[in-house]
């Protein structure tokens, strides 16, 4: 049987002292004599004295929890290595902290329910990623809490912090190097175009086409899924034969290249074919894809760690630009 766990009472009366002694000592104060705070800390240790976390939280007006709001469906939370990627980049660092990780997927809820959740005192700040133009309550959530987000926002306030890669540039270096293997014919599969990572990887492809004295084959719009790749790549296959494709997401681009195959296409021979975010879907291809390489671990890392510094009274950077490189394999 379980023995009962100690009170403040309990550990203020073995240490002789007040139990707002005690309390003190708990949340870090250092208004306590050196002589008190040692005998509070001998009778905590030998009590095997736990705080009240919900009463400590009460006392501070601090949950000592954050939210990662993901405004998607949860096939695509689940089904998207990206997502992953992250969480695990927060959850590491989150391991040396006191805080807990709230994951909110919006799904088909327009927001209401975790907009109520946060703005009533749920969570100290939130992380958000994968954000749209259509998400009006994530500016509801900024203007009640601290927030990092993961990816440029459309309605960043001088308040907020950003992390993310260079989108434009790292979509030009993709189609660069399509253009350097001798592609003119180079299509694109954007992300959703309510999404500013999709419109600044549409952008960076524009412009290297443009510094090549070329004109976008055809570009057609996906949801970062492979299926939306999928469906993607039928039309522009519809509109005739590309030499190449870049696709803002390895799932799309895995997506494209099953519709290559089946309509009798080789990859790279007659199609070459660039995805984005180097998952581990970039090796499950056959042949294995070419990729940008973003660094989704550390950008889930480094918005829990200045989240955590914003917290803590800390002034970290307001915007973080994270590199990203070209990985070249099979595909193109």
């Amino acid at each position: 049987m379980t023995a009962p766990r100690a009170t403040i009472e309990e550990v203020a009366a073995a240490a002789g002292v007040s139990r707002s002694t005690v309390s003190r000592v708990v949340n870090g104060s250092t208004a306590v004599s050196p002589e008190a705070l040692d005998a509070v800390k001998r009778a905590i240790a030998e009590m095997n004295y736990v705080p009240n976390r919900a009463a400590r939280s009460l006392a501070s007006r601090q949950t000592h929890a954050i939210a990662l709001i993901v405004p998607e469906d949860t096939t695509r939370f689940f089904g998207d290595p990206f997502f992953a990627a992250i969480v695990a980049g927060i959850t590491g660092a989150l391991g040396g902290s006191d805080y807990l990780l709230n994951l909110l997927i919006a799904s088909d809820d327009p927001g209401d329910k975790m907009t109520s959740f946060v703005r009533n005192g749920g969570v100290d700040g939130a992380l958000i990623v994968s954000h749209h133009s259509s998400d009006a309550y994530i500016d509801r959530i900024a203007d009640a809490v601290p927030v990092v987000f993961g990816g440029r926002a459309f309605h960043l306030r001088d308040s907020d912090y950003v992390v993310d890669v260079d989108n434009v540039a790292s979509a030009r270096l993709a189609t660069q190097h399509l253009i350097d293997t001798g592609r003119t014919r180079i299509a694109t599969i954007t992300g959703p175009l309510t999404m500013l990572a999709a419109q600044d990887r549409a952008q960076g492809f524009r412009a290297a086409l443009a510094d090549a004295g070329l004109s976008p084959f055809a570009e057609a719009e996906g949801d970062y899924s492979e299926s939306g790749g999928a469906e993607a790549a039928r039309r522009i296959l519809a509109a005739g034969a590309p030499d190449a494709i870049f696709a803002g997401s390895d799932l799309m681009a895995r997506g494209a290249m099953g519709v290559l195959r089946a309509a009798g296409l080789r990859v790279p021979d007659d199609v070459a074919v660039v995805g984005f975010d180097d998952s581990s879907v970039a090796l499950s291809t056959d042949p294995q894809l070419t990729t940008i390489r973003q660094p989704m671990y550390k950008q889930g890392e480094t918005m829990a760690a200045v989240l955590l510094s914003h917290l803590a009274g800390g002034s970290p950077e307001r915007t973080t630009i994270l590199p990203t490189e070209l990985v070249v394999r099979g595909s193109a």
